[in-house]
């Protein structure tokens, strides 16, 4: 698959700022030092769309970019980067301003169609766990990828997935998909994934 073009439009400090429109909207959430926007980069393949940063939490707003693809399923959409949670270096107001606004986009969202669950391959946290469980609560079941698997050595990665795996509590045929965006490895999976995801709620009418 292609990109033919992919365009930062805004950040988004409210619901009202959200994009309207009729296009659908992909969402990526996860720890706040997980590469989120390295991930971005990597699948769009641009160097630095997403702004990376050294300092967790970088991200502070609901940030949209808007894709076109070569696919058909997916060739023009909204990508939207949610801001990390966990162990950003900012104040409680605004981690707490956070909060509603993630929550409110969603659980409300009605042009989201999927939405993209990073987790670090070395390390899962109660609080991965408990968003995958508030996720489907809400039906949001999350396409979950395991980043930085370039940080494992070759014997390490079967067994470390595996066990990321398991302390996510996953069952057993839930896909965790492994990524790298030093390497590129599971761009695709990711993109096929999505292609899946998304072309089947569109067929459901969602």
């Amino acid at each position: 698959m292609k990109i033919f073009a992919a365009e930062f439009i805004k950040s988004c400090v409210s619901p009202e700022q959200f994009p309207s429109g009729d296009l659908h909207e992909i969402a990526f959430v996860g720890r706040s030092n997980v590469g989120k926007s390295s991930l971005i980069n990597s699948l769009l393949n641009r160097r630095d769309l997403a702004k990376v940063s050294r300092t967790p939490g970088k991200t502070r707003t609901v940030n949209v970019f808007l894709i076109s693809t070569s696919d058909p399923d997916i060739a023009q959409f909204y990508l939207v980067d949610l801001p990390g949670y966990g162990f950003a270096k900012v104040s409680k107001s605004l981690r707490d301003q956070w909060g509603p606004l993630m929550e409110g986009y969603l659980v409300d969202r009605a042009s989201l169609l999927a939405v993209v669950l990073l987790v670090d391959c070395r390390v899962v946290t109660e609080q991965d766990r408990q968003t995958i469980a508030w996720l489907r609560s809400i039906g949001r079941n999350p396409l979950i990828v395991a980043t930085k698997v370039d940080k494992l050595k070759p014997s390490e990665r079967v067994r470390t997935l595996k066990q990321t795996h398991r302390d996510l509590g996953l069952a057993q045929g839930e896909v965790l998909i492994p990524h790298s965006s030093m390497t590129g490895d599971g761009r695709e999976w990711v993109w096929g994934a999505l292609r899946d995801s998304v072309g089947g709620r569109q067929a459901r009418g969602s």
